[in-house]
């Protein structure tokens, strides 16, 4: 029998998987696309939204999960989360037309949706009321994120090699059963709030999200200035200002406005939202960097990245707390952010003829470092600077933040990647120019965050 104490440790076990099932959800199909299109017969353009559709459903949802979360209890959408991704996971492997594939990832994207709002809800119930563990299990739940991605490129390189890859989805379903069948052993039951879904505001918010991210992660394929991507990016916004006036009119709103005064929380999204915003971009360029210039397969590209990811783990579980403890949360992001702005221009002087030793490992390092100082002070901020009885709408904000921030600058720096040759196989001089453009535009994205922490963090803020 399991004791209580262990108990929430097990809990956040699970937790953390939650937060590496998700993110590695975004990098377990990259080296599994060119079968997936030559199988399923995706178009070149179309054979993106593999990866968008996952993103948009995900970024579009997370609000309405984190409302359900408060109003249905944590466990409950955990649950539920869980086996909608183990059906979404079976529709994608199954697929055997472009169209059923994407829909099996949206499926997916719903069902991480539901898991990430309530795991840091969960996480705030089972830790909350213990500044000092919270700050470790905040410091584990971070350091899932960057293994999930290395995880993945691992995964795919491994699966798509060895077995097909279908067998990528199917990954998933055993381990949705076991998280299914151990979150009634281990989590606690947390009661729902009585209240209503405020369906409007839910529909305004997740159509807006989910096509304004549709808008921007389409505009590197079609143009930025033509009516295929204005349109939508027009109809987005308004639906996100329909939203605005919706929630101030309503009685119960699905985000209670009010919520963005509370001291810190909304600096601390905004910090979330730039650090994804740049971090992604840099994964993705780096990644990309690795394979089509200097030449790594999908498994050496991610033994190249495992250096980094070490790094972020043992920075976020180790240092991190104790440093917040030390130092406070204000100097902790603005140094993240303009220590990972560093670390990004230092990769912008990568060479055609590099090496992984000179152009990569110091400079992925340094940048690794300032993401492991930023996350966790400005997600824990995030989190408990809410209310209680709140705390899944505080967690759907703050990953709709960072997971939004994610698509909207890996898009904006594809753009500007593309601009300067990034799309030109077979030209490593040409591709390392719009790799670096992309680093340096990134670069930009992440000393602006310092700015923006600099300015709305308080000095001697709330540690969580």
């Amino acid at each position: 029998m399991v004791d209580t104490e262990s108990k929430r440790w097990w809990a956040l076990g699970l937790i953390a998987l939650a937060q590496f099932m998700v993110i590695m959800d975004t990098s377990i199909i990259g080296v599994a696309l060119p079968e997936m299109q030559q199988d399923l017969g995706f178009s070149p353009g179309g054979l993106s939204w593999v990866f968008n559709a996952y993103v948009i459903a995900l970024g579009g949802l997370l609000l309405l999960g984190g409302r359900l979360s408060d109003l249905f209890g944590a466990r409950r959408l955990f649950t539920l989360g869980w086996v909608v991704t183990l059906g979404g996971s079976v529709v994608a492997a199954l697929a055997g037309t472009a169209w059923v594939e994407l829909l099996g990832r949206v499926l997916q994207g719903a069902g991480a949706a539901l898991i990430a709002p309530s795991a840091l809800t969960l996480l705030m119930v089972l830790f909350g009321s213990r500044p000092r563990e919270l700050a470790k299990a905040l410091a584990l739940y971070g350091a899932a994120a960057p293994a999930g991605g290395t995880a993945g490129v691992f995964l795919g390189g491994v699966i798509t090699e060895w077995l097909s890859w279908p067998w990528i989805f199917w990954l998933y379903v055993p381990i949705s059963l076991v998280a299914v069948l151990a979150t009634g052993r281990v989590m606690p039951a947390v009661p729902g709030k009585r209240g209503s879904v405020d369906v409007l505001g839910a529909a305004t918010v997740t159509a807006g999200l989910a096509v304004t991210v549709f808008a921007v992660v389409r505009a590197p394929q079609v143009g930025w200035g033509v009516v295929e991507t204005l349109a939508p990016l027009a109809g987005g916004l308004l639906l996100l200002a329909l939203f605005v006036v919706v929630q101030r009119v309503r009685r119960v709103p699905l985000v209670r406005l009010g919520i963005f005064r509370t001291p810190d929380l909304g600096g601390a999204n905004l910090a979330q939202f730039l650090l994804g915003a740049a971090w992604i971009p840099m994964w993705y360029f780096l990644n990309l960097y690795l394979q089509q210039v200097l030449g790594y397969g999908a498994f050496a590209s991610g033994a190249a990245l495992l250096p980094m990811t070490v790094l972020i783990v043992v920075l976020m579980v180790a240092v991190a707390p104790k440093l917040i403890a030390k130092l406070g949360v204000k100097t902790m992001v603005v140094g993240g952010l303009w220590a990972l702005a560093v670390g990004l221009v230092w990769l912008s002087f990568a060479r055609p003829t590099g090496s992984f030793v000179v152009d990569v490992l110091p400079a992925s390092l340094v940048a690794a470092l300032g993401q492991a100082l930023a996350f966790i002070p400005s997600l824990g901020t995030a989190i408990s600077s809410a209310k209680p009885e709140e705390g899944g709408l505080a967690a759907g904000i703050v990953n709709t933040a960072y997971q939004v921030g994610s698509a909207l600058g890996l898009a904006a720096m594809t753009a500007v990647g593309l601009s300067f040759g990034a799309g030109r196989h077979g030209d490593p001089v040409v591709l390392t120019g719009g790799f670096s453009a992309a680093f340096v535009g990134a670069a930009g994205i992440a000393l602006v965050g310092g700015f923006f922490a600099m300015a709305t963090l308080r000095l001697h803020t709330h540690t969580p």
